[in-house]
């Protein structure tokens, strides 16, 4: 388990809140996230953890509240206390601070595995083709996929396509990593060799926040466990004195179901 810097947070979540119509997603969340830390997100389908992990990428947008990311408000500009959207090109200037890993990969199809690695720093970053691919490969070697470069998605298995998608969000350099449950779409067997390259991240001291119901990943290398539900952080702290005693009665009767 890492040991986060503490002096400042890398992310901080300040009293978001976020709806679709009538149906309330978040509800006023606040978390910080301390540079080299491992945050796990758990709770019942529904409780807005995914929702969460989007709108700190900037995938969907706050009713209210601000995020920000070593301190840089992100997705927004306030002015006269009211938040304003910013446009979608400097948007995404700072999204490519923050890597995101989703359920179902979402790998091009129609690409190799270098080509799906190098679209980002070549057309977003403005890297040379020849530094990109060096960069991929040092990237597939640590995933252990050093040989699957010339490969396509559905050459492989959804383990190493999940391994893929971490590598390519690496090759972004992101200084935060977001994980929304990559293990959810895997085989049983297929999921260790995931959660190995996680704890990789975590060992190397990156930043990760890790939606997840694998609750033995979170017990080993998250140093911060959350529990969301109806859209509220209803528990948090370390992950395994929350797990072996949580004190709100609604952590309670979601862990005496999964564990």
């Amino acid at each position: 388990m890492n040991a986060p810097t503490r002096e400042r947070s890398l992310l901080r979540i300040q009293n978001i809140s976020k709806s679709y119509g009538r149906l309330d997603v978040l509800r006023d969340v606040s978390l910080e996230v301390g540079t080299g830390e491992v945050t796990c997100i758990i709770g019942p389908s529904g409780s807005g953890k995914s929702t969460l992990l989007r709108c700190i990428n900037h995938l969907e947008t706050i009713d209210s509240g601000g995020l920000y990311l070593d301190g840089e408000l992100m997705g927004y500009k306030e002015r006269n206390g009211k938040l304003h959207e910013l446009p979608d090109k400097v948007a995404a200037l700072q999204r490519r601070q923050i890597g995101m890993v989703f359920q179902n990969f979402n790998l091009f199809p129609h690409l190799s595995v270098l080509e799906n690695m190098n679209l980002g720093p070549v057309k977003v970053n403005g890297r040379s083709q020849t530094e990109a691919k060096a960069e991929a490969m040092r990237l597939l070697a640590r995933v252990g996929l050093a040989e699957k470069g010339n490969a396509y998605p559905m050459q492989l298995s959804g383990g190493q396509q999940q391994r893929v998608a971490i590598a390519r969000a690496l090759a972004m350099k992101p200084r935060l990593m977001l994980f929304d449950e990559p293990t959810s779409a895997l085989d049983p067997e297929l999921v260790g060799e995931v959660l190995d390259v996680m704890r990789g991240l975590a060992q190397d001291g990156m930043t990760m926040v890790v939606v997840t119901h694998e609750m033995g990943f979170a017990k080993e290398v998250a140093d911060r466990l959350v529990f969301m539900d109806a859209g509220r952080i209803v528990e948090q702290g370390d992950p395994r004195e929350l797990l072996t005693n949580p004190q709100h009665p609604r952590t309670q009767a979601f862990l005496s179901k999964v564990l």
